[in-house]
C-alpha cells in the first residue's frame, strides 16, 4: 500500500497551520520570523509559497524512484514500501550527493551545526505506519493538504478537476513527473507559476543516471578506483593507530627491564 499527499492550491488560504505542525513534530523553532521565510531550510522542512494571490507548498515529493537513494553511496536515504524516502542520520558520511540529485532541490544542510545532517520531509512516517495522517494534512483547516492512498488521491484529483474545469490547471502535478511522485498537487496555473520544475522527464531519473553512465566505464571505473582507495587509506590508519597501540605496553615493558 503506497502512501501519499494531496495538496490542491486552490483551497489552501495561506494560514501556514501545516508549517507550524511540521515544526512541532521535528521539534523545530518556529515564530513570526521563520514563518516569513517562504524556503525550505534546516528548520522549515516544508513551506508554503506566496505566487502573487496563489499559494503554493515546498516539501520533499517522494519520488516513486528517488534519484537521492540511488546515488547515496551508503544507502542513507530509502524509498520504503509505504511511500516515504526516508534518511538514516547514522549512515550518512555528508557527501551530500543527494542535494546535488534532487530534481526538486529539496534536501538541505545543516551548515550551522559541528556535526551536520541532511535535512528533509519523511512524510512522517511514523505517523503513516500508525495509521495517521500527515502533521500537515492534520492541521490544515480547509483540507487543502490530505492523506490517503496514492491510486485514491489521483481519482480525486481528477474528480476535483471534472466538477470545476475553470478552477484548475488540467493537471495533476507529481502523477508523472520524474517517474511519479508520493506527493501531488492540484492549481489554478500551471507548475511553473508555482515555482515547480515543470520541464522534468516522465521516466524515473535513476533510469537516465544509469544510462547515462553506463556509456562511461573509464569515468565509473576511475570512481570506484577513487572510493576504494579512499575507503582503504582510512581503513589502513586505523589499522596503524591500532597496531602502535599494541605495540606500547611492550615497549613499556622492554624499557623497565632494561
Amino acid at each position: 500500500m503506497s502512501l501519499a499527499v494531496l495538496f490542491d492550491s486552490t483551497r489552501c488560504v495561506g494560514c501556514r497551520e501545516c508549517e507550524r505542525a511540521c515544526a512541532q513534530k521535528w521539534g523545530l523553532p518556529y515564530d513570526e520570523r521563520v514563518a516569513a521565510e517562504e524556503k525550505l531550510s534546516e528548520r522549515k522542512l516544508t513551506a508554503v509559497v506566496t505566487r502573487g494571490e496563489v499559494y503554493s507548498r515546498r516539501m520533499c515529493m517522494h519520488c516513486l524512484d528517488p534519484a537521492c537513494a540511488s546515488v547515496c553511496p551508503v544507502a542513507a536515504l530509502q524509498k520504503t514500501p509505504s511511500g516515504p524516502v526516508v534518511y538514516d542520520e547514522g549512515r550518512c558520511m555528508g557527501c551530500r550527493y543527494c542535494m546535488l540529485a534532487c530534481p526538486f532541490r529539496v534536501p538541505v544542510y545543516e551548515w550551522s551545526r559541528p556535526s551536520p545532517r541532511v535535512k528533509k520531509c519523511n512524510l512522517c512516517q511514523e505517523r503513516l505506519l500508525a495509521g495517521k495522517p500527515t502533521a500537515c494534512s492534520e492541521a490544515c483547516p480547509t483540507g487543502a493538504t490530505v492523506t490517503g492512498r496514492r491510486e485514491e488521491l489521483i481519482q480525486e484529483a481528477r474528480r476535483r478537476i471534472a466538477a470545476a474545469p475553470n478552477d484548475y490547471w488540467h493537471g495533476i502535478y507529481g502523477l508523472r513527473e520524474a517517474g511519479g511522485t508520493a506527493v501531488l498537487m492540484l492549481a489554478s496555473v500551471p507548475p511553473a507559476q508555482l515555482g515547480l520544475p515543470a520541464d522534468l522527464p516522465q521516466e524515473p531519473l535513476p533510469a537516465l543516471t544509469w544510462r547515462a553512465l553506463s556509456v562511461v566505464p573509464d569515468v565509473v571505473g576511475i570512481g570506484s578506483i577513487l572510493l576504494g582507495s579512499i575507503y582503504w587509506i582510512t581503513h589502513r590508519r586505523e589499522e596503524v593507530a591500532a597496531a602502535e597501540g599494541r605495540r606500547e605496553p611492550r615497549r613499556a615493558t622492554e624499557d623497565k627491564r632494561s
